[in-house]
Order: C-alpha cells, then structure tokens, then sequence
C-alpha cells in the first residue's frame, strides 16, 4: 500500500509541474462554464428538473469535455515512462504490474475529481443567485454525478491504455480521443436499427446511460457495466504491463 500511494502522488504532483494541468483545468471549466449556462438557460424555458439535469449531462459541452479532458489526463502516465525511459526501471523494481495500474488509474481519476469539485457550486450558486428558478432537483444532480464519476473512469482506463503502446503523449491523447469518439458514436445508431449494432448501442452508449443517471435514475445494469468494463481494461493494461516486464 505505501508503495501505491507513492507512486500516486508521484504521478499527481507531477501532473501540478507542468503547464498542461493548468491549460486542462481552464478548458475544462471554459466548457462546463457554458454547459451551466445552457442548462439554466433550457431550466429557464421549461422550469422542470429534467431540463436541468439533461442539460448539465447530457450537452454537447458535457461531452466535448468528457471526450478531451480524460485523454489529456492520462496521456503522459504510461507514454512519459516510456520517453525517458524509466518504465524498465520501475518494472526492475520490486512492485507489481498491479499495483503500477492501479496507482496510476488512481492518480488520474483523482484529478478527474478535482476538475469537477469547483461544479458542485452552480446549485449553490442557483440557489443565492437564482430567485426565479425553482428548487435544484439534487436527487436528479447527484445521480448525474455518479453517471460522471462512473463514465469518467472507464474513459480514463481506455485513455491509460492507449498511452501505454506509445512513447508521445500527444499520440497517447490522439489515440484516447479516437477510441472514446467510437465508443461516443454508438449513440447516434438509432433506437429501432435491427442488427447487433443495435443492441451493441444500448448496452454500451455512454450518451444513452447519461440520459438515465440525468433523469434520476440509477439503474443497476449502468452499474455493473462500467465497472467491469473499467475493470476489463485496466486488466487489459496489467496483462500487457506484464508481458512487457517478461521479454
């Protein structure tokens, strides 16, 4: 355990020391900055919860920065080791494949967090600033949260494995960005397609998922599916880590 933690505050203080974190963190808040007003602006229009809610996670500006910000936070944890070098070291060491992963999943998803952190303010800002409007749904806002936290960590485990098959960040961001965009694109195959596209789109659109958590609704088939789904992937990353420490 000590050595995951070192190793997860070795790579978050990192992230703080360069510039990245602070152009990430100001596009990020640029885009739910806008994705808060749209969905005031909707709530405004038509006073009900859902309006609100589907418009803070469920926006086009919700999922531009889902689709960039993950791949930015993961691209130099593997593709940086590999650069200069040091990832022989620390498979030399005596520290598993596992517990590498792990650390670093662990690092991004804690920033992750932290990019949201500053949003939880908008209710309370809705509330002193926002006389017209009705009673914040916070039932319908948390589970929108939780939809967040949920897709946010399976999209940085894709974003952690791609950075691992290259020694560029920006190849490890493009990549991510390219990976995620597919798996964006299962929400534009329509309802009613027949085929196994269809239900390949129900079961895996993350746009799809976010309409329910948006609405209030945490359904427990959302659940399991992105944990194991996360979890496949970061397993994926492990087994991968592990044969490279073999040859």
């Amino acid at each position: 355990m000590k050595i995951f933690f070192h190793i997860w505050w070795r790579e978050v203080s990192a992230y703080f020391r360069t510039s990245m974190a602070y152009v990430t963190g100001f596009f990020f808040l640029a885009v739910a900055g806008f994705g808060f007003w749209n969905a005031t602006a909707r709530w405004a229009q038509a006073p009900s919860p859902g309006h609100f809610a589907n418009g803070l996670f469920g926006s086009v500006w919700y999922w531009l920065a889902m689709l960039v910000v993950t791949p930015l936070l993961a691209m130099r944890l593997f593709a940086e080791e590999n650069r200069t070098g040091t990832l022989e070291t620390l498979l030399a060491a005596p520290v598993t494949e596992t517990t590498i992963v792990l650390a670093k999943f662990a690092s991004a998803f804690s920033l992750f967090l932290l990019l949201w952190a500053p949003t939880l303010a908008y209710g309370f800002l809705l509330r002193h600033c926002g006389a017209q409007y009705p009673a914040m749904p916070w039932g319908w806002v948390a589970a929108g949260y939780f939809g967040t936290a949920l897709v946010g960590a399976f999209f940085l485990a894709i974003a952690l494995f791609c950075s691992l098959w290259t020694r560029h960040q920006m190849a490890a961001a493009m990549a991510g960005l390219g990976a995620l965009g597919i798996l964006l694109a299962l929400g534009f195959i329509p309802v009613h397609a027949s085929g196994i596209w269809s239900c390949v789109a129900q079961a895996a659109a993350p746009t799809r998922h976010m309409q329910d958590f948006a609405a209030g609704i945490v359904d427990t088939r959302h659940l399991i599916w992105y944990v194991s789904a996360t979890a496949l992937v970061l397993f994926m990353t492990i087994r991968v880590l592990e044969a490279r420490r073999l040859r």
